[in-house]
């Protein structure tokens, strides 16, 4: 019988040399021991890292992933330094606003002359000038035109010879039509104010004439036969004969306190209205008759109307000085509780007397005449604001000659 090799069995403990299995328990007793003093997760941690190096890196989670080509993997990874706060303020989408505080320049104004010192710089348009049938583009045009020669003020006629240039309702009831027989667009003046108050400037509505008409008036007939006439004729220009209105009538009173009253509620963005020496009557009418008071309570009752109907419109007046108003006029209107008045001084010859009057007052009216006169208005501090009259009819070049003058101030 030959000899067989015999397998091993079990676990093979007993091939383990015993100096090893000595290490194993005295290691094992040591790590029993240290259990306390030794941080075994880091143990592991740190192992885990050894083998996988790609945890070292932290991923960039979004909520919304866009697919993106991956530049090809370096061999060794490295971290990249995070960015500095001030840094990722300025990091922002490539579809948003970059969010950013910009700084107004700074702008150096333009000098003021002494013409827009000036509180009113205005100039007169007859009720004729501009509402002949003009459109609307033609209406826009003529207000920029003026603002463009230093005018911040139109004061347009809106008013005169006994009738309305817009279509008045009180008109129509009182006389039996509606406004002047003039061809003009319904929303000439709602155009007018509009584009003047875009420009910066304010409209004055202008009442020329005041209570006094010519025989060119649409209602020169009816006044006679009615009987609303003040006997004689009013000379005080003598280019003219006029008749004055008589105001004493209530009738008449009422017709002038509806019409004014209707008007700035029917355009309750205008910024005043004016009368001028019209409102007034003349010493030589026949009779010696004092007007003065009759006259100062009809201006009170008008003006106290026209306030309770839109208190936010100026009442002035554009009359001559008060000396003169009284004892000529019968118009004694420091009484009369207006809101500005501005000295005519359209007669070079008391130009000085007439400034002593002016400097008391909210400014002065000129015409061409006095356009000599015009350095010393504007140095003068005490003159507050200018309205220019076109006595010639051409308001378009009486403005434009201005302008030129106040350029070679």
């Amino acid at each position: 019988m030959s000899d067989k090799k015999k397998e091993p069995s079990g676990c093979g403990c007993a091939n383990i040399p015993f100096s090893v299995i000595i290490i194993i328990f005295a290691g094992g007793y040591w790590l029993f021991t240290q259990r306390n003093n030794i941080d075994v997760s880091k143990l592991v941690s740190q192992a885990q890292q050894i083998t996988n190096p790609i945890f070292n890196s932290t991923p960039n989670i979004t909520a919304n992933p866009t697919p993106i080509i991956a530049p090809t993997p370096q061999a060794t990874p490295t971290k990249s330094p995070s960015p500095a706060i001030s840094s990722i303020a300025k990091i922002t989408p490539n579809n948003q606003p970059t969010p950013s505080q910009t700084s107004i320049p700074k702008t150096t104004p333009l000098p003021v002359n002494s013409w827009q010192k000036k509180a009113i710089r205005g100039i007169y348009l007859s009720r004729y000038q501009v509402t002949n049938n003009a459109t609307e583009k033609t209406i826009r045009e003529r207000v920029r035109y003026y603002r463009a020669q230093g005018f911040n003020t139109i004061i347009h006629g809106v008013w005169g010879n006994g009738c309305t240039m817009y279509n008045s309702k009180v008109m129509q009831q009182t006389l039996g039509y509606k406004s002047c027989p003039n061809l003009f667009q319904y929303q000439w003046l709602d155009w007018l104010i509009d584009e003047a108050h875009k420009q910066g400037m304010q409209v004055h509505a202008y009442f020329e004439k005041g209570i006094k008409i010519d025989k060119n008036s649409p209602i020169f007939d009816l006044a006679i036969e009615k009987k609303w006439v003040v006997p004689g004729v009013d000379k005080t220009y003598p280019a003219i004969e006029h008749y004055v209105l008589d105001v004493e009538i209530p009738e008449v009173a009422n017709f002038f306190k509806n019409i004014l009253v209707e008007f700035v509620q029917r355009y309750p963005k205008i910024d005043a209205v004016q009368w001028d020496d019209y409102l007034g009557y003349h010493a030589e009418l026949p009779g010696k008759v004092d007007r003065t008071a009759k006259l100062t309570a009809f201006v009170q009752q008008m003006i106290t109307g026209m306030k309770k109907a839109n208190s936010t419109v100026s009442f002035d007046i554009c009359h001559h000085n008060p000396y003169w108003a009284k004892r000529y006029f019968a118009a004694d209107w420091e009484k009369w509780n207006v809101d500005r008045v501005f000295i005519q001084v359209y007669n070079d010859a008391n130009f000085q007397e007439e400034l002593n009057y002016v400097k008391n007052y909210h400014g002065i009216a000129i015409s061409e005449p006095q356009f000599h006169r015009l350095k010393a208005l504007l140095d003068n501090s005490e003159v507050k604001s200018v309205l220019v009259f076109p006595a010639s009819g051409k308001p378009e070049e009486t403005a434009s000659t201005f302008n030129n003058l106040i350029k070679k101030q």
